[in-house]
């Protein structure tokens, strides 16, 4: 490949990181408290809110249930007011970040659902308040889960950002569909799928052994 090439990768592959960096944390600041409200008020909660959880249920399943592609439109105006722009990398990581946010509270709802009922009514039973169980022994149980859950959550994002790039959110998925597809440069779209396949690899290896070395703590 030409030195203009290899340098438009190097770009777009630091946009890839960015999109999937700046999202996955915001979403994680989200989803993580949202994910342990939604625990908490469920109808088997130590806090049970049956119609708040049932309203945050229906906007997080909404959310869900929405083809990512289709989010990147509807959310014009919303990504337009953030950013000033619904074109870039800045304004991908608008739609990025909303998808984000729900993932990883369903998942960290799930991990948390996984923790001993028993631990629980212990630490009620030692007059723990709501709050203390929460940092004390629901999240601290949780987090190889929830390290788990932020770890699909961060794979998936790789691919949502190259959806993104498609419709000129920049990054690999922009750099492998211009060049790639629409110039007919073959060793592009190669890269640009090895690429892509080797972060995700990294990425989901750091998860998997961040969560073991949590396991045996």
């Amino acid at each position: 490949m030409s030195p203009q090439l290899i340098d438009l990768f190097l770009r777009s592959f630091w946009e890839t990181l960015l999109m999937v960096g700046v999202s996955g944390f915001v979403g994680a600041l989200v989803g993580v408290p949202l994910g342990i409200l939604l625990h908490l008020t469920d109808r088997n909660g130590v806090l049970p809110l049956i119609t708040l959880n049932t309203g945050l249920g229906l906007l997080v399943n909404a959310v869900r249930s929405t083809p990512f592609i289709i989010l990147l439109v509807a959310i014009i105006p919303v990504t337009r007011f953030f950013v000033g722009t619904s074109i870039g990398t800045a304004a991908a990581i608008v739609p990025l970040t909303i998808a984000a946010a729900p993932f990883v509270a369903r998942l960290v709802e799930t991990a948390l659902r996984e923790v001993d009922r028993g631990l629980i009514e212990a630490a009620q039973a030692m007059g723990a308040t709501n709050w203390q169980i929460v940092y004390k022994v629901l999240v601290p149980e949780a987090y190889p889960g929830i390290v788990a859950g932020l770890t699909i959550t961060i794979v998936s994002l790789v691919g949502y950002s190259a959806m993104a790039g498609a419709v000129g959110g920049g990054g690999l998925g922009d750099l492998g569909i211009r060049y790639g597809y629409q110039r007919f440069l073959p060793e592009v779209m190669a890269l640009v799928v090895l690429s892509l396949i080797v972060f995700v690899q990294l990425v989901q290896s750091l998860g998997d052994r961040l969560v073991r070395r949590l396991s045996h703590r």
